[in-house]
């Protein structure tokens, strides 16, 4: 489903719908967000764009970027740590990147000026709802950790690798995953990663089965500009999500480029 906002307040008030929990008298919400430069960006994995047979790639490239990368690289040796890191450093994976932030999601509306003639879109996917649909398995351990979230450890007692964890279940089902915090940059995108139960499987696929699991706030290409100049004032920059020089240089660069 598609919600147009036309202002500021209504895009506040659209990101935070439904956040309110009763149980708990505290507003925390149950989405996780993915915001686009484009309206009509599609949720296609890397893996996916890079062509071919998926699920033999897959394969190939994890078992060498495993191969050459430090072993001290990850916190525990596990195929899904693995995939982590890799989706982390840009190597094709079914993953795709996610945050609980829906100001984070926002930056990555607006981050690319070249983009402000289009529409934009930020993507909001409930994951409770989605780990409903997920097999008994995985439920099981959610509830045991009373969790609403898988992690790595999670999934490594349910499937030590892909195989396994595409066996799952009789049906296609995407999970949510909080990966490891790497580094200063996964943790301050407050980063949550989408696994699907195939190398095929697109999320938007799934979710265009589900529809009353996710909804789409597109964000006009008139209202990108004071979303930007108001994040920059609220310290949600590339200096603060990507720390380091690059990032400083990437804030600065964008900052002071004229309207």
């Amino acid at each position: 489903m598609d919600e147009r906002v036309s202002s500021w307040v209504e895009l506040q008030e659209q990101l935070y719908e439904g956040s309110w929990h009763e149980p708990l008298g505290r507003f925390r919400s149950d989405f996780a967000f993915r915001g686009m430069s484009r309206a009509d960006a599609d949720l296609t994995t890397s893996l996916v764009r890079l062509g071919g047979d998926a699920h033999e790639l897959e394969r190939h490239l994890l078992r060498n970027f495993r191969k050459y990368a430090g072993r001290g690289d990850v916190p525990v040796d596990s195929v899904w740590n693995w995939l982590a890191l890799g989706q982390h450093h840009g190597l094709p994976t079914r993953l795709l990147d996610w945050t609980y932030s829906p100001y984070v999601a926002l930056h990555f509306v607006t981050a690319n000026l070249e983009r402000y003639d289009e529409d934009g879109v930020v993507w909001c996917a409930d994951y409770v709802q989605a780990h409903r649909r997920a097999p008994a398995e995985l439920r099981r351990l959610l509830e045991e950790e009373g969790a609403n979230l898988f992690n790595t450890e999670m999934l490594d007692r349910a499937a030590p690798d892909l195989a396994r964890f595409d066996g799952l279940g009789d049906d296609d089902f995407l999970v949510f995953v909080e990966p490891p915090s790497f580094d200063e940059r996964i943790v301050n995108q407050y980063a949550v990663f989408s696994l699907a139960s195939s190398p095929t499987l697109s999320p938007d696929e799934w979710l265009a089965r589900h529809p009353d699991l996710a909804r789409r706030i597109v964000v006009p290409a008139e209202l990108k500009w004071e979303i930007r100049d108001k994040l920059d004032q609220a310290n949600i920059t590339e200096r603060v999500l990507f720390p380091g020089l690059d990032g400083l240089s990437r804030w600065v660069a964008r900052y002071y480029t004229p309207r």
